[in-house]
């Protein structure tokens, strides 16, 4: 097992490197998955081709939470992880900080009862609506190992950490507010109770809330130093809903435009949002069949109109346009 464990380590390794070899990035993120926590709870998954991750034996019934693993030790059932964010981070050599993440509570409920990935999330919803209390326990337990899991990770040599409630846009404010909201906060105030109990240095933390544009300002009182944008909020509103840092969010699909719009695309974003408290990305995940070629050129656009920007000697001038 630890043969394996080291492998499957070197292998995330070297995956999160190949894009730092490859483009102008100013960070790299570890290469998992965030359903690893799930597995860690005993629920098994399964990688079907065409189709990406199934749980054959989801969450059907409220009694099937007393299956799950909860004392799981985070810190052996998901030592691999552990073992990449530290190999990783010395192959690294201070080139470029290391980012590590989970996926957030809501989002994971959501596939462990839905099964797999869903177009409504129904069955998961149907247990806010029928079983708010079984969903709040089970809520509080994804909060716990998922707090305990980005703990570790620090202790592993993360310099930055990520939240990624991905199927944050399937609620509607109300049951944002009272099955996400709360439990993104719980997550941030005990990492950093965690790390600090811990002896660690503080990290910055960034919060993803895809599709959660309706609570943006709230999201960022949560705790976290940086809210991510999805590409549905404008950065005008984001800059006056948001008072912390800001990371997005451009369009993914953008990267299938000819080069010349996306480079008017990618410089319209940078001016748009300024250079002050900023992170300049996509608005979600790049897609398989994207270019590679595109993702230099937003970088390296990205990089062209910050210097352009800071040479002017105002920085500020068009954080609001």
């Amino acid at each position: 097992k630890q043969w394996y464990q080291r492998r499957v380590a070197i292998t995330a390794g070297e995956v999160t490197l190949q894009p730092i070899r490859r483009f102008n990035l100013d960070a790299a993120i570890i290469f998992s998955d965030i359903l690893v926590i799930p597995q860690a709870l005993g629920m098994e998954v399964q990688m079907k081709s065409g189709v990406g991750p199934v749980f054959p034996d989801p969450l059907r019934s409220v009694s099937d939470l007393d299956k799950l693993n909860v004392d799981v030790d985070v810190a052996s059932a998901l030592d691999y992880v552990f073992q990449a964010i530290t190999l990783t981070r010395q192959k690294l050599e201070g080139k470029v900080p290391l980012i590590g993440f989970a996926g957030a509570p809501w989002t994971l409920m959501a596939y462990m009862i839905e099964g797999g990935g869903s177009k409504t999330l129904s069955k998961a919803k149907k247990w806010l609506y029928t079983e708010p209390d079984a969903s709040h326990r089970l809520l509080k337990l994804l909060t716990r190992v998922i707090s305990s899991y980005l703990i570790e990770q620090v202790a592993a040599g993360a310099q930055l950490l990520q939240v990624f409630e991905s199927s944050a846009e399937y609620l509607g404010p109300e049951l944002f507010e009272i099955f996400s909201l709360p439990y993104l906060e719980m997550i941030a105030t005990a990492v950093r109770q965690g790390v600090a109990q811990r002896g660690l240095a503080d990290v910055p933390m960034i919060v993803f809330a895809k599709g959660a544009y309706h609570s943006i300002s709230k999201i960022s009182y949560t705790g976290y130093n940086v809210v991510g944008l999805d590409w549905t909020v404008d950065p005008n509103i984001a800059r006056d809903y948001v008072h912390i840092a800001v990371q997005g969010n451009l369009d993914p699909c953008a990267l299938y435009a000819p080069k010349e719009d996306l480079i008017e695309m990618t410089t319209k974003m940078v001016q748009q949002f300024g250079v002050r408290n900023y992170i300049a990305n996509l608005g979600h995940g790049i897609y398989p069949d994207m270019d590679p070629e595109s993702v230099a050129v937003f970088c390296d656009t990205v990089h062209k109109v910050s210097e352009d920007i800071m040479k002017k000697g105002d920085p500020f001038s068009q954080l609001y346009t």
